[in-house]
């Protein structure tokens, strides 16, 4: 895999590649909670400080056109967390069509149930090492969590990611927001040339759940905290504007 095959997010291989806990440039000596920050989405303006961040965080190269996309294209929800004017986190997902899913995670639902709904996909999140451990990957979130089980988005019926095997942080704090391993993928990333094996993610919402199946049983109780959890957050955090 080249380091372009990172990029391709339709035809092929998602374009998330990992989500790491960040190191970065800024200090935040005055940071004290989350309500110091502003929560926005991300402008063209965004676009260099955006590529300083991810060339920072994730040890892959994206091409040029994925930063204008992220930053421009309405399609992907591409939010920042900011805190002195300064981009501290950064989550950048898309939602779409279930009939859209990548091969290697069309298991996530049943087709013939779901044929037309939409799934949301996490592309990357990262938060600058300074203000890790203080809600804000926690805060980005949950906002995009709160959009897709909004009203009008109750045909998203489930959320998904890649991540690295080997990124424990990453696979804690997913965990600990209820997404559960769905599939091993062995070889699945290029990192600096080498083959490294990924798992995928998924939370399911607004009533969604695994493939129907001798296993399905044992994620009765799962799915019961994913759906209480999408209630929490329909109900009690406001959307963006």
């Amino acid at each position: 895999m080249t380091s372009f095959n990172w990029y391709r997010y339709s035809g092929s291989k998602d374009s998330n590649r990992d989500h790491h806990d960040a190191t970065s440039q800024y200090s935040n000596p005055l940071f004290t909670s989350t309500a110091d920050l502003q929560l926005r989405f991300l402008c063209p303006s965004d676009l260099d400080q955006v590529k300083d961040l991810c060339k920072e965080w994730f040890p892959i190269q994206y091409p040029e056109a994925w930063y204008r996309d992220i930053t421009s294209d309405p399609r992907f929800y591409s939010l920042a967390a900011v805190y002195q004017s300064k981009l501290v986190g950064l989550l950048i997902a898309e939602v779409k069509q279930s009939n859209a899913i990548n091969k290697e995670d069309k298991g996530i639902l049943d087709g013939r149930m779901y044929s037309n709904c939409t799934v949301g996909y996490i592309l990357s999140l990262g938060v600058c090492s300074s203000f890790r451990r203080q809600g804000v990957a926690s805060l980005l979130l949950d906002s995009f969590l709160t959009h897709v089980t909004q009203s009008e988005n109750q045909i998203c019926k489930a959320i998904y990611l890649h991540v690295l095997t080997m990124n424990s942080a990453a696979i804690r704090f997913y965990e600990k927001h209820y997404f559960r391993l769905h599939s091993f993928l062995p070889y699945y990333y290029s990192v600096d040339g080498k083959c490294k094996d990924g798992f995928t993610y998924v939370l399911y919402i607004n009533g969604g759940h695994p493939p129907w199946g001798l296993l399905y049983p044992f994620f009765k109780a799962k799915l019961i905290y994913s759906q209480i959890y999408s209630f929490k957050y329909l109900f009690s955090i406001t959307s963006l504007h």
